[in-house]
C-alpha cells in the first residue's frame, strides 16, 4: 500500500464485520489510525489485538445520543483529534408496507439516519480544527431505487443521501467534505433479511444474474477502495456526491 491515509485520524462506525471490516483493513493498510465504534465487544477487542496501536475499539450503542457523545470524546482524545468520519453502521429490516410496524420503522431511522446526524453534529469542532476533513456516509442503491419489501430501508438510505448533500453545502466553507457511497448487491450477511424476503439465496442469485449488467454480486473489498479515496486528499474537490458501486444497475 502507498500510505494514502498516512496521519489520518478516523472514526469508523460498524467496523467489526462485512463492508465495515473491509474498510477498516484498507484504512489501516493505507496508514490511518482508526477508532472503531460498534456494539459487538468480542469482535471489537479482537480488532485491537489484530491491529495493535493503530486501532482502538469503543463499545457504543449508536441509538443513544449520550453514548455517541462519549464515543466521540474518547475517540478524539485517544487520537488527539479527528480528520475523518466514516459512518458505515446500519441495519436492514424488510417487509411489505402493510406488515411493517411503526416500531421497526423508528428503529431503522434511529440507526441509519439519526445516528449519522448526531455523529456529524457532535464531531464538528474536531473536523473544523482539522482544516481538511472528510465525512463518508454509507447509503445504498436502495436509497435511489427502491424495491418491494424495502420501503423503510430505502427511505432511510434516501434520507442519508439528502443529509449528505445538504451537509456538504453547509460545511464546505469549513473545509469539511461530505459524500456518500451507494452499494448495490454486496455479498455479506447484512443482506440476509432481504434475501429471506425474496425467498432464499437461489432466488436472490437469479435476480442478481438478471438485473446486474456485470452479472454478479460484489465483495466488500470491492467497495472499500472508494471509502479510501473519499477519505484521502486525492478527493479534495469531491463533495456532495452519492456514488454508486452497483455493477451497472443504476445508469
Amino acid at each position: 500500500m502507498s500510505g494514502r491515509l498516512s496521519g489520518k485520524r478516523v472514526l469508523l462506525t460498524g467496523g467489526v464485520a462485512n463492508i465495515g471490516l473491509a474498510i477498516l483493513e484498507s484504512f489501516v493498510a493505507e496508514g490511518a489510525t482508526v477508532s472503531v465504534i460498534d456494539i459487538d465487544e468480542t469482535k471489537g477487542r479482537a480488532l485491537e489485538t489484530r491491529f495493535g496501536d493503530k486501532v482502538r475499539f469503543f463499545k457504543t450503542d449508536i441509538s443513544s445520543e449520550d453514548e455517541i457523545k462519549v464515543a466521540i470524546e474518547k475517540s478524539s482524545g485517544w487520537m488527539q483529534g479527528l480528520d475523518t468520519l466514516v459512518l458505515n453502521a446500519g441495519i436492514q429490516l424488510s417487509g411489505r408496507v402493510e406488515e411493517f410496524s411503526t416500531d421497526n420503522w423508528d428503529k431503522v431511522f434511529k440507526i441509519n439516519v439519526r445516528a449519522n446526524f448526531i455523529f456529524v453534529r457532535e464531531s464538528l469542532p474536531h473536523l473544523r480544527r482539522a482544516k481538511k476533513s472528510s465525512v463518508v456516509m454509507m447509503s445504498s442503491l436502495a436509497g435511489k431505487r427502491g424495491g418491494t419489501g424495502l420501503t423503510c430501508y430505502s427511505a432511510s438510505k434516501a434520507a442519508v443521501i439528502g443529509l449528505t448533500t445538504t451537509l456538504a453545502i453547509e460545511l464546505a466553507a469549513d473545509g469539511v467534505r461530505v459524500n456518500a457511497v451507494c452499494p448495490g448487491w454486496i455479498d455479506t450477511p447484512f443482506n440476509q433479511p432481504v434475501i429471506d424476503f425474496m425467498g432464499g439465496r437461489d432466488k436472490q442469485e437469479s435476480v442478481v444474474s438478471t438485473v446486474i449488467p456485470l452479472g454478479r454480486q460484489a465483495t466488500p473489498n470491492e467497495v472499500a477502495p472508494l471509502f479510501v479515496y473519499l477519505a484521502s486528499d486525492e478527493s479534495s474537490y469531491v463533495t456532495a456526491q452519492a456514488i454508486n458501486v452497483d455493477g451497472g444497475v443504476y445508469n
